[in-house]
């Protein structure tokens, strides 16, 4: 009878199904999640050494792209190898523990990248609207603070809905149409009420990210405000292209996850198969191109990596 419970209450596993309704395609579409893949090891790990290794680079505006790749590598390294091993039929089963350790990593890390790009369009606000005040403001404690802030607020988050997905009963339920494991997708598999699990999701998405863009969203506008005030026709462009292309990154951020996280709750009219690539975008392209974005266009940062790969070549 134990045995019969504890089954009831947490499956052994579960079967993850990928692009149910593309199955055809996962193979071609394996290609692009791998290539993307390894554009976002590669470009966030050597945006990482660099400013790790780069003692000029540990400054504020910095240090925050340093959170930000590592954000993103948690993000993309915890779904990405699953659903490529499943589009390459090497495993699509996994443990209920192990469902639960990716769906809290995927969402932690969420969370976390999302009050990185907060602290980092409030360090452009000071940089631009109040420059006196900027090296008081953002010391390397201050810097120190925001990043265990960031950790432990997506701890606090996360933690709670370990213990919501374990205390509902899956009568058996353990197919899962899905290339990785998240909140609503384990819990809409309960065959038991899941009223809290919905609303808690629903008010820490509101509370985090929810208030999270709308704050970096007034932080971009004042920006532009105090820009446009400028007589300096270059330094309008210039900060237009910088904000509009840090806004199209913060799209491609936001959007999908919270396209996939209404689309869970709330559209039952979408095809399954539109909202798991939906659902994949946030955890591939944002991470691919935040170093693109953020990096490759930044003077100092473009000097200090020629000059390591020109070292590296030397050195051969």
């Amino acid at each position: 009878m134990v045995a019969t419970n504890q089954t009831s209450l947490q499956p052994a596993s579960f079967l993850l199904l990928g692009m149910a309704g593309l199955e055809d395609l996962q193979t071609w579409l394996s290609i692009p999640f791998c290539l993307m893949y390894i554009a976002t090891l590669l470009g966030n790990f050597v945006l990482l050494f660099v400013i790790v290794t780069e003692r000029s680079l540990h400054e504020p505006m910095y240090l925050f792209l340093a959170m930000l790749a590592v954000a993103d590598l948690i993000l993309s390294s915890s779904t990405v190898p699953k659903a490529l091993s499943i589009f390459w039929s090497l495993s699509n089963k996994m443990s209920f523990h192990a469902c639960l350790t990716q769906m809290f990593f995927a969402h932690f890390s969420f969370i976390a990248e999302s009050t990185v790009l907060l602290a980092m369009a409030f360090d452009r606000y000071v940089a631009i609207c109040n420059p006196l005040r900027y090296a008081t403001v953002f010391t390397h404690s201050v810097i120190a603070k925001i990043g265990a802030a960031a950790i432990a607020r997506s701890f606090c988050v996360m933690f709670p809905t370990i213990f919501l997905l374990q205390r509902l009963l899956y009568c058996g339920h353990s197919i899962m149409p899905h290339t990785y494991c998240e909140h609503m997708g384990i819990a809409r598999l309960a065959c038991s009420d899941i009223s809290v699990n919905v609303w808690y999701g629903f008010a820490t998405t509101l509370l985090c990210p929810g208030l999270d863009v709308v704050l970096i969203g007034v932080s971009y506008s004042l920006i532009l405000r105090a820009v446009f005030r400028l007589s300096s026709k270059d330094a309008q462009v210039k900060a237009v292209g910088t904000c509009s292309s840090h806004a199209c990154v913060i799209l491609m951020f936001y959007a999908p996850a919270f396209f996939s996280f209404f689309t869970l709750r709330f559209g039952h009219n979408v095809p399954h198969h539109v909202h798991i690539l939906v659902a994949n975008l946030y955890v591939l392209l944002p991470p691919m191109l935040n170093p693109i974005v953020y990096s490759v266009k930044n003077k100092l940062i473009r000097e200090k990596v020629s000059q390591i790969l020109f070292r590296t070549g030397q050195l051969r």
